[in-house]
């Protein structure tokens, strides 16, 4: 389930650009709202509305964002409230209005609403969004992003168009800046082989027993994976399922 918030008022463009990780005057884009400590809080899609900026969020994180929205607003002129505003999202043939989704051509369109006649697409088309991520490395809100602890480059926000590092500041930048020109990234999401299955959440152990990563979403014999770099080589198990990273 998703929750719309709403971004009126002049200063709505600026308000957002200092605070998020991409640039806002290049919506529809995807971004997320950071810790000052660089660690990931929210993400969410930002949408042109009328005289408005349409913040579209995971519904379990919807109050929080919104409370730290409104936060941050002090003088600026802005006005934050939730809209009534339905999404529908699809692979098949856009319907008109819709906008493709800015991670990845094969994660479809998405389409706002007003009004919800007869004639409203259904929210969802039955697509198997978990295949289109895990083969894309595509983190989901509460499975692989995690508020507090996940860190976006290793998100892969930066291959899924989630992060400009040309736009100027915003909260957690310089953390965010200094993992990429300052470091080598030792962890992060990779797309392995899995045979069998475990619960998201399962430790991956190496051959002698030592903490790879975490195995995440599973499908058609791959999944997702946070994995330790230095240690994700040779047998690898999570549970009774085997894991092998692809070369």
């Amino acid at each position: 389930m998703r929750t719309i918030l709403r971004v009126g008022g002049d200063d709505r463009v600026d308000f957002l650009q200092g605070l998020v990780t991409n640039d806002v005057t290049k919506a529809p884009v995807w971004a997320a709202l950071l810790t000052p400590q660089g660690k990931y809080l929210a993400d969410f899609f930002v949408v042109p509305g009328d005289d408005a900026l349409l913040v579209d969020v995971d519904q379990r994180l919807a109050d929080d964002l919104l409370r730290r929205l409104t936060m941050y607003r002090l003088r600026a002129k802005v006005t934050l409230d939730t809209a009534a505003v339905t999404v529908s999202r699809g692979t098949g043939p856009a319907p008109a209005g819709a906008i493709a989704d800015p991670r990845h051509a094969d994660m479809g369109w998405r389409l706002y609403r007003t009004d919800a006649g007869a004639d409203a697409p259904p929210p969802d088309d039955g697509t198997d969004w978990d295949a289109i991520r895990v083969a894309h490395t595509i983190p989901e809100t509460l499975v692989e992003l995690i508020p507090n602890e996940s860190f976006i480059l290793e998100s892969g926000f930066e291959d899924l168009h989630g992060v400009d590092f040309r736009k100027g500041c915003y909260v957690g930048q310089e953390v965010t800046a200094r993992m990429k020109h300052k470091t080598e990234l030792r962890k992060g999401l990779r797309t392995v082989r899995i045979e069998g299955e475990a619960p998201v959440g399962t430790a991956i152990l190496t051959e002698d027993g030592r903490e790879a990563g975490t195995l995440f979403t599973q499908s058609g014999g791959q999944a997702i994976a946070h994995l330790r770099f230095d240690r994700a080589r040779g047998p690898l198990r999570a549970g009774d399922a085997r894991i092998t990273v692809p070369g």
